[in-house]
């Protein structure tokens, strides 16, 4: 399964983006997946992801779009976020330190620890490429029996 959405650099549209996010995946997985862990985990990297794009690579730009695109194959996921921002040089992320009063940083933190894999690729045909990947695991035995006995 493949699905795009476009929409604006506005943070307004964020439960737009969760919606059409969450919806895909409902429709593709149904009730064959454990949802409640692998969709909070889904979501908070989106949401990052999204405000990152808004604040930081779109600022002060609205009008510019945001793309998104998801891949479903087998229970692999693949969320790719493309913006028009001027980018950001990973060579220079330093991870926050519990022990400084660091106000950023935590996105990237984060979106690595959420999911399985994450890659970020600069100024693709004047985009940036951000690729959050994770696999969804399949319900356990002890899940279906509740659902059944329930």
């Amino acid at each position: 399964m493949k699905s795009e959405l476009h929409v604006p650099s506005d943070l307004k549209f964020l439960e737009i983006v969760e919606h059409w996010l969450l919806g895909c995946l409902a429709m593709e997985f149904g009730d064959n997946v454990e949802w409640p862990h692998k969709s909070s985990r889904l979501r908070l990297a989106l949401v990052e992801a999204y405000a990152n794009v808004v604040r930081h690579a779109h600022k002060d730009q609205p009008q510019l779009p945001i793309l998104f695109r998801l891949e479903v194959r087998d229970r692999e996921i693949d969320l790719e976020v493309w913006d028009y921002g001027k980018g950001y040089d990973l060579g220079t992320y330093q991870p926050p330190q519990p022990e400084e009063c660091q106000e950023g940083g935590y996105g990237w933190l984060i979106m690595t620890r959420l999911m399985d894999r994450v890659e970020y690729c600069l100024q693709i045909d004047g985009r940036n490429c951000l690729k959050l990947m994770t696999t969804v695991p399949e319900m356990s035995a002890s899940v279906e029996d509740k659902q059944t006995v329930g």
